[in-house]
């Protein structure tokens, strides 16, 4: 890549340079799609054992190198060290679900569904997927799209975002020791070069970013198969019999990892006669929770700005904004505090426009609809939480909340095991869960005519 454009990353807890990256252009964005597609026919020629086994293989040297994994995703995200280290866990744990679940194959009826012909359904990967994964979780959300791709059979090219790309680039590495060499590629580089990857000869793409990129994936990506996870803007609806430690469970999953997560809770809806308990609550709860102590710094200049930006245009009239500590030496980083803000209007940017960082919103409603009608007021519906002590009518709001995901009496909590995706604006397909296998397969009916019939 002699003549590659070079990209300067910095580090988001100092705001200084960590290092230097060539920017995939077109040559090898073509080069990495061409080497998966050969890998293809091998990979996919596996027996779900064999190709088990290799994806075991893989997950054990990622834990085995958990420390160089756990470096790479904090000098990317600045995230604290226990938290990359859970997401390392996590990374490793999605392949082993991955691997059992490829042997456990579902599919649609066989037998003799017609007379005198016996039929059944194959289960055949898609190609060349390219995976598309943001700079908020790259090495989780790498895995989330990876896991279920390679399990089914695929090979796949992966663009990490351009602030993030140390963890993508050990998995190209591990997974060509591991599961052979172009089944796994990883192409550096920025939106140019995933634009270059969408319009290539891939079969399918699987993206996870914001509702705008993902638009112009739709637009460049025609007719092949797509997966996308756009986003969220979370509500929360907090009844006035709400556990005790609502409040401080609803600031940490809007803290964790700076609030940079799509299933964040962004916007806790109340009932009137509980709002000023709720907005208290949460002031309370966000004042212990201090950036650069228990989270992290936004990840780049351009989500520091969106977050100023956002903030400096609400028109809140009540705002509570907790203690910034970022480390000795570290004052330059994105470092910004958490918000509680309240006393705003329905078309309140910061209600409308999702912070992505450590925010919450607070609105008060007249009774239960109007909560649920705010609630899925927002185009996303991407995930949502119940806080209430009476079982039937949490999950009464529950089933009426648009959206992918709904948790009662807790908040972002997730598993290998359970499906995740978002519906409207917040995209569609699955991810997790033996579900997200048929994301990257398409089925194939063959019937046979038995005899002389």
């Amino acid at each position: 890549m002699e003549d590659a454009q070079v990209a300067i990353l910095t580090d988001p807890r100092t705001g200084r340079e960590r290092r230097r990256i060539a920017l995939a252009g077109e040559p090898e964005v073509a080069a990495a799609v061409a080497e998966a597609r050969g890998a293809g026919p091998a990979w996919a020629a596996l027996t779900p054992r064999l190709r088990a086994r290799c994806l075991l293989r893989f997950a054990d040297l990622i834990e085995e190198r958990s420390a160089q994994y756990v470096a790479a995703e904090r000098s990317g995200t600045g995230k604290p060290a226990a938290e990359a280290a859970g997401e390392v866990e996590s990374c490793a744990d999605l392949l082993r679900f991955y691997a059992g679940a490829l042997r456990a194959r579902t599919a649609p009826a066989a037998g003799r569904l017609l007379p005198g012909r016996e039929s059944w359904v194959r289960w055949d990967p898609l190609g060349v997927v390219a995976a598309i994964v943001p700079w908020n979780y790259p090495l989780v959300m790498a895995a989330w799209r990876i896991g279920p791709a390679l399990a089914a059979g695929n090979t796949v090219v992966l663009k990490p975002a351009l602030t993030t790309p140390d963890t993508a680039l050990l998995l190209a590495r591990d997974a060509a020791e591991t599961l052979g060499p172009g089944v796994l590629v990883t192409v550096p580089g920025d939106r140019d070069t995933g634009r270059l990857l969408v319009q290539s000869d891939v079969d399918a793409v699987a993206f996870t970013g914001s509702e705008a990129a993902g638009r112009d994936i739709v637009v460049r990506a025609g007719l092949r198969r797509l997966s996308l996870e756009l986003g969220g803007n979370c509500p929360a609806l907090v009844l006035p019999d709400a556990p005790p430690g609502t409040y401080e469970a609803l600031v940490r999953a809007a803290t964790y990892n700076a609030g940079q997560s799509c299933a964040s809770p962004a916007r806790v809806i109340t009932l009137r006669e509980n709002y000023q308990q709720a907005v208290e609550g949460l002031a309370k709860a966000m004042n212990a929770r201090r950036a650069g102590v228990d989270f992290g710094p936004l990840n780049n200049a351009d989500q520091a700005a969106r977050y100023d930006r956002i903030v400096a245009r609400s028109g809140a009239g009540i705002e509570h904004v907790a203690p910034l500590a970022p480390p000795p030496g570290e004052e330059g980083g994105h470092w910004r505090p958490g918000r509680i803000l309240a006393d705003l209007s329905a078309d309140d940017p910061a209600v409308c426009e999702e912070v992505f960082a450590p925010v919450l919103t607070v609105q008060a409603a007249d009774g239960p609809a109007e909560a649920l009608a705010l609630a899925n007021g927002m185009p996303q519906a991407l995930a949502a939480s119940v806080w209430g002590s009476r079982t039937d009518a949490a999950l009464e709001l529950a089933g009426q909340l648009n959206a992918g995901e709904v948790w009662v009496n807790c908040h972002l909590e997730q598993t290998a095991e359970l499906p995740h995706g978002g519906r409207g604006a917040s995209g569609h397909g699955t991810d997790m869960s033996v579900l997200a296998i048929t994301e990257y397969q398409r089925p194939k009916t063959v019937t046979v005519r038995l005899g002389g019939s």
